[in-house]
């Protein structure tokens, strides 16, 4: 079987690739290149009290792939937190951070034609019943510091001993269903050969697009093993031998992860030579950073667009399409409560969850009727118009925003009106209160869309507290079942639908806020779907309950993603890569301006 996904049609992604190969340009000198530090210093923080990094000279490069690496690449990041690599330990948000550097690197990417292609694996094959798959490694891949050459040990290692042991990893479960499969086995036959018997069949394109995809929110790479023998996990983990791009050099807590060049890399050395990420929460010292020269580039806000384009020769790289908002309920475990293990957010006094799983309850169309209403009362067009300055379109469900043929027609429609109705309805004629949070995760314009939902539902009379706290606080809730209420959700676009997705399932680590017992009966069928044309049925079926009961991961908008390009660098748009991009991605690739 051939190694890469083929049942995606490329028609249904034309507008998305067009635009990927766009750049906005704002101006088209370049000028003299700019300054860069070696070391970390600061200068006095610029508005918003956070500090931006102080300009040292960079010297000039060639624009090759043979040039020596020279200078800094200074990225302004909104949050970072502290580091680690160990596949065992790291949890986000270093576990998402990292995978965009790339510091480490997984077995196969998605390319700007959204289709699978090898990385550390350069080629793969299945077997017929489709439970053997055999990875055929790249030769002379280096790890990082010193420790020789990677090995199909140290994959299956990474994998077995390391990814799928970490229980915060959002992807734990699937990991285990594939790497750890009961009945399965993996074996290395020689040193660049890795074959993974799975022991029951698994369809090719969620197993490649949720759970080995890299970057992505399967967010994976392979570590070497006698590296964490010799030094102990957590050593390890602070200073990783890795095979990407950048190794990693120091961080300063809640500053900096400062970044080396890789000599020689087997893919792509990077042009820079240091590459820093320095955590800048405010948006205004981000653009200070930016305006200054102190930042080559940052996470972005739409309303910065207007400020970037009034400095001289600044640019833009644009990836329409590239992200999914959603809106999440937390609370409804209904496996678990049909069970008699209910967690804390089963809380069957809020108006959104459920004291029954039967579909035709009172309990559930009540609930139904509360979730229904609070997505009627979401006005996306003026979110999409305003907040994201045109940056979107509405979607009915994230993880279909690419899909949405498979929902039949299914959206939702603004009728503030027909809420108020439905909560009356319910039993909720003068409203309730309800938390509403932001995962804060380096999307554009998560939390302001976020704040303008919790104001449309005080307009049906809901009483919103709205929280706006670290992602790396919130999400401990989220994965203990203690938080309840709603979120504003981000992820990126998906090339296979859902897949074999685990967070609807009581087996997950981190659970989109739902359980039922259709969802356990449906997904390992759409685990198990090796027609294509079966699980795309499957997906259609999964996504119009999730809509039609409005259970969790409701559509908000899809969202393109708009990197800012400063004065001394070059636009990388043709080395974007896909899939997750709430983080910016490509640094490798990524050259000095040539001054024309």
């Amino acid at each position: 079987m051939k190694h890469r996904l083929k049942r995606f049609s490329l028609v249904k992604f034309i507008p998305l690739l067009l635009g990927l190969a766009f750049i906005i340009a704002c101006g088209t000198a370049a000028t003299e290149p700019a300054t860069s530090p070696t070391s970390a210093p600061t200068q006095a923080p610029a508005a918003g009290g956070n500090p931006v990094p102080t300009a040292t000279p960079a010297a000039a490069m060639e624009p090759s792939t043979k040039a020596e690496p020279a200078g800094t690449l200074n990225v302004g990041q909104s949050e970072i937190g502290g580091y680690d690599g160990h596949p065992k330990l790291v949890v986000n948000p270093a576990l998402f951070v990292s995978q965009t550097a790339p510091l480490g690197e997984g077995l196969v990417r998605s390319d700007l034609n959204l289709e699978m292609i090898g990385w550390l694996a350069k080629s793969w094959s299945i077997s017929d019943d489709f439970t053997t798959w055999t990875f055929n490694l790249q030769q002379g891949v280096q790890f990082h510091k010193g420790y020789g050459e990677m090995t199909a040990e140290d994959v299956r290692w990474s994998y077995v001993e390391g990814w799928a042991n970490n229980e915060k990893h959002v992807r734990f479960s699937d990991f285990n269903d594939f790497w750890k499969a009961e009945g399965g086995s993996v074996t290395t036959p020689d040193d660049y050969t890795l074959v993974v018997d799975t022991g029951t069949p698994l369809a090719e394109a969620p197993v490649l697009e949720n759970w080995l995809n890299t970057p992505g929110g399967s967010a994976n790479w392979v570590m070497s093993k006698r590296q964490s023998e010799e030094l102990g996990e957590e050593v390890a983990s602070k200073m990783p031998a890795l095979t990407g791009s950048w190794a990693f050099v120091e961080e300063s807590q809640a500053q900096f992860w400062k970044m080396r060049a890789v000599r020689d890399h087997w893919k792509q050395t990077p042009y820079f030579d240091e590459l820093v990420f320095w955590e800048i929460p405010e948006e205004s010292s981000r653009i200070a950073g930016f305006q200054t020269g102190n930042l080559d580039t940052f996470v972005m806000a739409f309303d910065s667009i207007s400020l970037v384009e009034g400095i001289p020769d600044a640019k833009f790289v644009s990836v329409p399409g590239a992200l999914d908002y959603g809106l999440l309920f937390y609370g409804n475990y209904l496996v678990q409560a049909d069970a008699g293990e209910a967690p804390d957010a089963y809380d069957i006094e809020a108006p959104w969850i459920s004291a029954s799983s039967d579909l035709n309850s009172a309990e559930w169309q009540n609930a139904v009727k509360v979730r229904q209403a609070l997505s009627m009362a979401i006005d996306r067009e003026t979110i999409v118009d305003t907040v994201l300055q045109g940056h979107g379109r509405p979607i009915a469900m994230r993880y279909w925003g690419n899909h949405q043929y498979q929902l039949e027609g299914r959206k939702w429609e603004y009728d503030p009106d027909r809420a108020i109705e439905l909560l009356a309805e319910a039993g909720y004629s003068d409203g309730f209160s309800i938390t509403l949070t932001t995962a804060i995760r380096a999307a554009p314009a998560e939390v302001e869309a976020c704040e303008a939902i919790g104001n449309m539902w005080g307009d049906i009379g809901l009483d919103v507290k709205f929280q706006r706290i670290p992602y790396t606080t919130l999400r401990p809730q989220i994965v203990g079942k203690t938080y309840s209420g709603a979120t504003c959700h981000t992820i990126g676009s998906k090339v296979a639908t859902v897949g074999g997705l685990p967070q609807l399932t009581t087996n997950a680590s981190f659970n989109h806020g739902a359980t039922h017992p259709f969802l356990e009966e449906i997904m390992p069928r759409i685990s198990a779907a090796v027609d294509p044309k079966e699980l795309e049925r499957l997906e259609g079926e999964l996504g119009k309950f999730l809509f039609d009961n409005a259970l969790t991961s409701i559509g908000l908008y899809q969202v393109d993603v708009v990197w800012p390009v400063g004065p001394r660098i070059e636009p990388w748009t043709e080395n974007v890569k896909t899939r997750d991009m709430r983080n910016m991605n490509g640094y490798e690739f990524i050259k000095l301006r040539q001054a024309q």
